[in-house]
């Protein structure tokens, strides 16, 4: 997430400004730090000239097998661009499918420059700032799920008002245009469109109502005068990455849920002392990222309602061929700022879902259901039922998945769910460069897990106060790039307890160092990014990834151009730069046809006036296909 409105800061420096971290650790760790370091890094120079390249055998260097190899990659790489549109190779290209405030259904209005158009008919338009999706073959229909994770407030609301609510209405408006679109859609000889007189089309917002489940389900602590049962909520928030069951539901995932939360008075009640530390960790503060609901909808005032922030922050279950479908928070997955979920399956048919919490030095997770899926079978429970793990990761690149009970925790099973992170601390869980995408690769039992950056490694603890030091999958102080680590679990097993782990690329610019903050042996001039963060996975066992870092070309990142997207090769580790987006943009949210000859991408935030040119820049979903109509992954 880039943009917080008035408040030109991140997400995560919105929480460090908000919520300062613990002082600096005392002498003794610090000194051991430094002298762990020194030793480590003469490590991970030779890990980033041939080892994090990691080929079929583990730690073996691919360097040679690169070099080797014949390509899979059907294109010719691109350069990098710094204008303000959307490149792809000789041989594709590229259409808008679908823009924020395009109609979703009939009755919506057209979209409106100087004001975003009316609150009448905002839960009817393609939401704002486009994210995770999915897209789901039904019946002869080709449907797609797809996120939208915030709003640009200043361009949704008269400009003398400079991007602040003035009324319910306008809190209501930037309510309805985030969320989630359920959207039909259809190839015609013309190309791609939405079928806006679909049945399937639907709109879930803010105030969608929501069924709560799991081990948080009907807890004290997910109670409130409006649902005194604890079951029941509307709305999902601040929606960004995405994940498919095998039962073919949409999962969307509650990111940065904190912001839009408010009050004047510190919360009160039986709990209040947990629920004091969850808003700190969380950062939950008094003010919120200026979108003001609490001023003019008391759900969202903390001092009103302090359990309301308890009932956001989850992955939500939604099915995208039932538009009267009650959408389902399943607390089993845990309580962070989730970016997505990846759903695989063990051996035995229970489920796995893994899941990265991004926030510096938060932590990796896995769910473990305890029954089994079957095709055709039930599927109830199957993503509450089960057992929440940490990951910790040691230096001898093997790792453990840490349960989250309360044996280990001291806490109520409703108390780890609502408070994971909490959870994750008692048991010394690994302090991450912020896990952003997940991705199993289907054709090896392996995934990888994009740790897109982190200013405060080695430097600060996280907002738990737990220790962030240099080492493991983390081996960069101060670290700007970001890094991909894959790991395969013992007995090719997703529920097992371990497994072995590396790096599959450490991104960094090669014309700027010459050492560890160059990169792996797999990046070069010619291919070189920052800040991993989408990451999917074609038929064809490719890894497609996709930027969202710094676009100024300017000092550590100079010529590295705009976000992009690329793909790499698992078995040779050779990355290629596939497409390049508008300058401004992040380059997020991939699917594809089910001919698999359309790759849809999401361009969200973009600079400029992309793509219309009108004066308004308007994060939208393009279609890109070959020009042959050949397979796309």
């Amino acid at each position: 997430m880039k943009d917080l409105g008035t408040v030109n800061l991140s997400a995560d420096d919105w929480d460090e400004q908000n919520f300062p971290r613990p002082n600096s650790n005392d002498f003794d760790n610090v000194v051991e730090r430094a002298i762990s370091r020194r030793g480590f890094l003469s490590g991970v120079l030779a890990f980033g000239s041939g080892a994090a390249v990691m080929g079929t055998g583990l730690l073996g260097s691919t360097s040679a097998k690169a070099q080797e190899a014949a390509s899979r990659f059907a294109f010719s790489p691109i350069d990098i661009q710094t204008d303000f549109d959307v490149h792809v190779p000789q041989g594709y290209s590229w259409k808008v499918l679908v823009r924020w405030g395009d109609a979703l259904m009939p009755a919506a209005e057209g979209y409106d420059i100087t004001e975003g158009g009316p609150v009448e008919g905002s839960d009817m338009v393609f939401g704002e700032n486009t994210d995770g999706m999915e897209l789901f073959a039904y019946q002869g229909h080709e449907l797609i799920a797809i996120n939208h994770e915030y709003t640009n407030r200043g361009t949704n609301l008269p400009a003398a008002q400079e991007g602040t609510p003035a009324n319910a209405a306008d809190v209501l408006k930037l309510q309805n245009l985030q969320g989630v679109a359920v959207m039909e859609i259809r190839e015609t000889d013309s190309g791609w469109r939405v079928v806006t007189d679909s049945p399937f089309n639907r709109r879930i917002h803010h105030n969608t109502p929501m069924t709560i489940a799991g081990p948080a389900a009907g807890d004290e602590l997910l109670k409130t005068d409006a649902d005194p049962t604890g079951t029941r909520c509307l709305g999902t928030f601040n929606n960004c990455g995405s994940g498919r069951t095998p039962w073919g539901t949409y999962l969307t995932c509650e990111e940065n849920f904190n912001g839009y939360f408010g009050a004047n008075d510190a919360p009160e009640g039986p709990h209040a002392a947990l629920v004091a530390e969850g808003y700190s960790r969380y950062g939950i503060g008094t003010e919120g990222w200026g979108y003001d609901y609490h001023k003019w909808d008391a759900r969202f005032d903390t001092a009103v309602n302090p359990n309301e922030p308890h009932r956001a922050g989850w992955v939500v279950e939604i099915d995208p061929t039932d538009p009267t479908s009650t959408p389902i928070k399943h607390t089993g997955l845990g309580r962070f700022k989730h970016e997505n979920a990846e759903v695989v399956l063990a051996p035995d048919g229970r489920v796995v879902v893994y899941m990265g919490d991004d926030e510096r030095g938060e932590f990796l997770y896995r769910f473990v259901s305890n029954g089994t899926y079957r095709t055709g079978g039930p599927t109830d429970g199957l993503l509450n039922d089960g057992t929440l793990y940490v990951a910790k990761f040691n230096d001898d690149q093997t790792g453990e998945w840490l349960a989250l009970t309360p044996e280990s925790t001291g806490m109520t099973p409703a108390e780890i769910a609502v408070f994971s992170r909490i959870a994750g601390s008692a048991v010394g869980a690994t302090t991450m460069d912020r896990p952003e995408w997940i991705a199993a690769n289907p054709h090896a039992v392996e995934a990888y897990c994009c740790l897109t950056n982190n200013k405060n490694r080695g430097v600060e603890p996280n907002a738990g106060g737990d220790e962030t030091p240099v080492g493991g999958p983390n081996p960069r102080e101060t670290n700007h790039y970001g890094q991909i680590v894959r790991w395969r679990p013992f007995n090719d097993d997703h529920a097992a307890d371990g497994f072995d782990w590396d790096l599959y690329v450490m991104a960094g610019n090669p014309t700027v160092y010459n050492n560890v903050y160059g990169g792996s042996s797999n990046i070069t001039p010619g291919n070189m990014f920052n800040s991993p963060d989408g990451m999917m996975f074609d038929d064809n066992g490719l890894v497609w990834i996709q930027t969202d870092g710094d676009d100024s070309n300017e000092g550590d990142f100079e010529g590295m151009g705009n976000n992009q997207m690329l793909v790499g090769d698992p078995v040779t580790g050779e990355i290629a730069r596939f497409l390049t987006g508008p300058k401004g943009a992040e380059v997020t949210g991939l699917t594809w046809s089910a001919d698999r000859r359309s790759m849809f991408v999401g361009i969200q935030h973009p600079g400029g006036s992309w793509p219309d040119g009108d004066g308004l820049p308007r994060s939208s979903v393009i279609v890109v296909k070959r020009d042959d109509n050949g397979i796309l992954g």
